[in-house]
């Protein structure tokens, strides 16, 4: 058996120019999930992240956490999000985006999801990668982690790469991963046990960091 210990990054950088930094908040969302992962006797045996600035920053608030050295990770692309701001440029190439797009965030989420509807449908043209091959990878990065030899994995991620690996794993429609990346909150906890020839979800978007006192400061969702 494998325990998949998946978490999405911390909180970034919603609206400035480079969205892929952890906030200040998302600094201290990291380190206090470590430190409760800790209490729960979480001892990852093997850790991977994406290759994205904001995983990496994400584990070094963990491994503070966790008291972990934040130098051996193994990396992996498909643990990657999909290029949402490049897949908006695509859809909207010959029109105008939706006034907020880029400033409010419930515009936003609303226009991805009908964007992503659209990708999954191949009716973009020109996309980033196709919704296909973004499918691949993280399938691809899941069956690593689950060949990797250790009993427990530990991986940061994002919203989009863990919904699709949990669609994948549940078989669902295409359109429910979308509904479960945007419910997804920073530093949700999902996890996936791999047995012999299945995988089973066993925990889906829990912070266990976060209670009824911390909740107004530390719970986010972008």
């Amino acid at each position: 058996m494998v325990e998949i210990i998946l978490i999405r990054h911390a909180q970034a950088s919603f609206g400035a120019a480079d969205y892929d930094v952890l906030s200040e908040l998302g600094h201290q969302q990291a380190r206090a999930l470590g430190r409760v992962l800790k209490r729960q006797g979480v001892e990852p045996d093997a850790v991977f992240t994406g290759a994205q600035r904001r995983h990496r920053e994400t584990f070094e608030g963990l491994a503070e956490g966790l008291g972990l050295d934040p130098a051996p990770v193994a990396v992996h692309e498909g643990l990657n999000e999909y290029d949402f701001k490049a897949l908006l440029d695509a859809r909207f190439a010959d029109t105008a985006r939706p006034e907020g797009t880029d400033t409010d965030r419930r515009t936003h989420f609303r226009v991805l999801r009908e964007t992503v509807l659209e990708w999954q449908r191949d009716a973009i043209a020109d996309p980033p990668e196709r919704w296909a091959e973004f499918t691949a990878r993280v399938h691809a990065a899941r069956d690593a982690m689950i060949g990797h030899g250790a009993a427990r994995v530990l991986a940061v991620s994002s919203g989009g790469a863990i919904a699709q690996m949990v669609a994948d794993t549940l078989e669902t429609p295409p359109a429910q991963m979308i509904g479960m990346q945007l419910q997804m909150k920073n530093c949700a906890v999902t996890r996936l046990i791999a047995g012999r020839t299945t995988v089973y979800l066993h925990g889906f978007n829990e912070t266990p960091h976060i209670d009824a006192e911390t909740a107004p400061r530390l719970l986010t969702y972008s």
